[in-house]
């Protein structure tokens, strides 16, 4: 069974996904007219000055942080040494390309998961792709699917795997027992998440930006020590990208593609851009300017810290180092922390250390966030929510003790799934993103704060919650006129009935 679970994941990741991913992101990128590029320092203006928010509400960069916890993690690590190991330095060039395309997927599902998010009615929202296949396809099945499959990734295993990264870690380096690292996991998870999603969302917005700016300055810290290298650097990575050293041996077909596999396959791994796990944290957000434009814009960010930063970061720490010399079979982790140490001595090690700790520890309760709105999707009710929290706290014990082999292959292809599920749909619903788009830029060009008026599209007017971006001057007898209804179901009913006529609303 394991066998077959594994020859699926395979072919879903070598030969499907990732084209998949590629495609999409050239196509979003030509229909928003290259947001990515031209919306680059805009992005960045208003994701600090977001953080003004009103009583209760979570900021567009509190939801920011919360997703950069999430896949901000050892993949950035040990996945850029991994790549760099079976793909050549030129599969870092690739990891470049493939960030910069995902950064308008990215805008598209999580400007799409703002539209279609879910008011708490405490000042919060939560919401996500199953929120958007719900209203706006009118597909409770296959959000429900879509719920299922990442519940087991990220609230299960990738917590199990997070855990268990931590503990070999801090044992490897101290005589502290795994079974007291697992123990105290256990009891800060519980500490943060029971306390509910202002608490996780706090905790991202102080630890993530310490840790990524730490290590983003370890990074550039061993840049100035071989600054006289870094043309050289540069040099290698885009000849290894294209093959130019590699064709004079004849081997330039096999190279290339192996550097384009695993810049790919680890960049998407990284940045997760595409898959639909970080509009579940972009859904929670109240942003500024208020339009669920500006939080899309605002997400592509989260892309460009997390491979063009963070991976950059270590793939400088690994090519300086001179470790990728022939014999050498360390690989991961170990790769990293053998350059980093080589570089500025012992307490280099211990650096990289203490980075998977504050990674590992952080996207665990981030994947947490994600399975908690994904289940309430499936069913609202506190015992459920009480029992899924106690489960997730056993199971980063288990996970800091245990071997966890077994369970990648499930994770892989719950992942594999759950991203192929996205991409169909955002691709489907690219048009309602594209439009709203298209208004923040009018107003921005007329020189105006963007402001959403949902009235002026009558299919996300339809399909959205009627309590959910409702301006002040919006008269609430409007919407039960227009027979809405805050029931998700009802208006996913309304939307199922005009799914054979999507393309045209859209």
């Amino acid at each position: 069974m394991s066998g077959m679970i594994d020859a699926i994941a395979s072919v879903l990741w070598g030969y499907l996904l990732i084209y998949l991913l590629l495609g999409a992101g050239i196509y979003f990128t030509l229909r928003s007219r290259f947001v990515q590029f031209r919306h680059f320092l805009h992005a960045w203006k208003i994701m600090f000055a977001s953080r003004r928010t009103g009583k209760n509400e979570i900021s567009s960069f509190q939801a920011l942080c919360t997703g950069l916890a999430a896949h901000v993690g050892t993949g950035n690590l040990a996945g850029v040494a991994i790549a760099i190991y079976i793909g050549g330095p030129g599969a870092i060039f690739w990891m470049w390309v493939v960030a910069l395309l995902g950064m308008s997927s990215s805008y598209i599902e999580n400007t799409l998961a703002q539209l279609y998010k879910t008011n708490n009615n405490d000042g919060t929202f939560r919401g996500g792709p199953a929120y958007y296949i719900q209203k706006a396809l009118g597909l409770r099945w296959l959000g429900v699917l879509f719920s299922s499959l990442l519940l087991i990734a990220f609230g299960f295993v990738f917590n199990m795997v997070h855990a268990n990264s931590v503990a070999a870690s801090v044992s490897a380096y101290s005589d502290i027992s795994i079974e007291f690292v697992g123990l105290s996991m256990a009891l800060i998870t519980s500490l943060i998440i029971f306390r509910g999603i202002h608490t996780i969302t706090r905790f991202a917005e102080m630890v993530v930006p310490f840790m990524a700016l730490a290590y983003f300055l370890i990074a550039m810290i061993v840049v100035v020590m071989h600054l006289e290298d870094i043309p050289a650097v540069f040099s290698l990575i885009i000849s290894h990208a294209f093959g130019v050293e590699q064709a004079v041996g004849g081997g330039i077909g096999y190279s290339v593609a192996q550097a384009i596999m695993q810049g790919v396959k680890r960049g998407l791994f990284s940045n997760e851009a595409g898959m639909g796990s970080g509009p579940n944290a972009a859904a929670t957000a109240t942003p500024w300017p208020h339009h669920p434009a500006a939080q899309g814009i605002i997400s592509m960010t989260s892309v460009f810290i997390d491979t063009i930063v963070i991976c950059t970061a270590t793939a400088a720490i690994v090519i300086l180092s001179g470790q990728l010399e022939s014999g050498n079979t360390l690989n991961g982790i170990q790769l990293t922390q053998a350059s980093l140490g080589s570089i500025v001595g012992p307490w280099g090690e211990w650096f990289i250390t203490g980075a998977v700790i504050l990674f590992g520890f952080t996207s665990v309760v981030a994947n947490y966030y994600y399975g908690e709105s994904n289940l309430l999707f499936m069913k609202n009710n506190r015992y459920l929510l009480l029992s899924y929290r106690l489960v997730v706290v056993a199971l980063v014990y288990l996970g800091a003790v245990s071997s966890l082999e077994a369970v990648w292959v499930l994770a892989d292809l719950a992942m594999g799934l759950m991203a192929l599920i996205n991409l169909v749909v955002i691709v489907l619903l690219s048009g309602p993103a594209l439009q709203v788009l298209k208004d923040y830029d009018r107003q921005l060009q007329a020189g105006k704060s963007p402001v959403f008026n949902r009235k002026k599209f009558p299919f996300l007017h339809q399909t959205m919650d009627s309590d959910v971006w409702v301006s002040d001057s919006d008269d609430p007898d409007d919407f039960e006129d227009g027979g809405l209804n805050t029931s998700s179901e009802n208006s996913s009913s309304e939307a199922a009935k005009n799914l054979g006529h999507l393309p045209d609303r859209l």
